[in-house]
């Protein structure tokens, strides 16, 4: 049987990563598919995430509505313009990665999806998402 996520990832992957629309309009978001805000999970867990409105690709050039997802590890979101940093709670994805697992600590965390560009300069709060979880 086919996980519901899966089938929902792969729909955003045949068509809504590549429609790309205008991200100022407040249309483009980025999201956590999995896990859900709330969910507690085990200390290594699988992380798929998701974008509307947007083109995910490699980091290296900068396009118009385009640039790939980072998970920032208990902190908040990266202010516009700003560069992602890049250390164990900055987590680049610059293949254009779409999920990853994630080895967490017991405990509660936070969990925040950051969109930027190709030169890892963030987009700030409006394409971030952040989630709290609950590692066992």
């Amino acid at each position: 049987m086919q996980h519901p996520y899966r089938r929902l990832l792969t729909g955003m992957l045949a068509g809504i990563f590549l429609s790309a629309s205008s991200a100022m309009a407040g249309n483009a978001r980025v999201f956590f598919i999995e896990p859900t805000d709330g969910a507690t999970i085990p200390a290594q867990a699988k992380v798929i995430m998701g974008a509307e409105g947007l083109r995910i690709e490699p980091a290296g050039e900068v396009h118009e509505h385009a640039g790939h997802f980072h998970i920032i590890i208990d902190g908040p979101f990266v202010p516009k313009g700003e560069i992602v940093p890049k250390d164990d709670r900055h987590l680049h994805f610059g293949k254009g990665q779409h999920e990853t697992t994630l080895k967490l600590s017991p405990g509660k965390h936070t969990l925040t999806l950051q969109f930027a560009d190709g030169h890892h300069v963030s987009y700030g709060k409006e394409l971030s998402q952040s989630i709290q979880v609950l590692v066992k």
